[in-house]
């Protein structure tokens, strides 16, 4: 059994700003009502982002420049590396999709970071998500269920550390051995009673880390 992982949300953790509302804002202003459908709980999550992700009708290198303005914590490509060197493996579990995700990584040239998320495609000038619905993490509401990711990854770790900000990783949650929470996922978790780390950057992360001994 290997020592520790660290697995990350990407939109709004790694992310400042969810890629769904940088479509929306630039290509999608239905979006906006689609939203407000998605939150009441009319419609589901993988539903509303495949028609968001269908709705942006641009060419692939305009939407390659969009994903490469997504607002990340800058603190994210060195704690990664600080992970690897110290022993343990960096996942990113995003309800997204990981055709932005990769663009991302290859952006901040980060490497041996395995991504579990929903998998998309450039296809007429859209990004199409592909649901595996045989895959052991299918979910029919997010597309991929994080806690059983979680639960698998504890088979293989003695510590499994998550980090994430929104209604999707309160589940996840309950199975990581720490959990860190930024924004409304800290509620989420306060109201469930799961224990958790309230925080609001990657560098608070590395602090807590170099705290418990893991990396230096």
């Amino acid at each position: 059994m290997k020592k520790w992982a660290f697995v990350s949300d990407f939109d709004g953790t790694i992310s400042y700003k969810d890629f769904y509302w940088m479509v929306i804002e630039k290509y999608f202003p239905e979006g906006h009502n689609l939203y407000k459908q998605w939150k009441s709980g009319e419609i589901l999550d993988i539903d509303f982002l495949q028609t968001v992700f269908k709705s942006i009708n641009q060419k692939e290198e305009q939407i390659i420049n969009d994903i490469h303005t997504i607002p990340i914590d800058e603190y994210v490509p060195y704690l990664i590396k600080k992970v690897q060197e110290n022993g343990g493996d960096f996942y990113i579990l995003s309800a997204g999709t990981d055709y932005y995700i990769y663009q991302t990584l290859k952006k901040y040239g980060i490497e041996n970071v395995k991504v579990y998320s929903n998998s998309g495609s450039f296809h007429e000038n859209n990004v199409h998500l592909a649901l595996e619905v045989n895959s052991p993490y299918y979910s029919q509401r997010y597309g991929i269920d994080k806690s059983k990711v979680i639960q698998e990854l504890k088979e293989k770790y003695e510590q499994v550390f998550f980090i994430g900000d929104s209604e999707p990783d309160s589940h996840p949650a309950e199975f990581a051995d720490v959990t860190f929470a930024k924004s409304e996922l800290k509620d989420l978790l306060a109201e469930k009673g799961i224990p958790f780390i309230a925080v609001n950057s990657f560098k608070e992360v590395e602090t807590y880390l170099v705290d418990k001994g893991l990396i230096s």
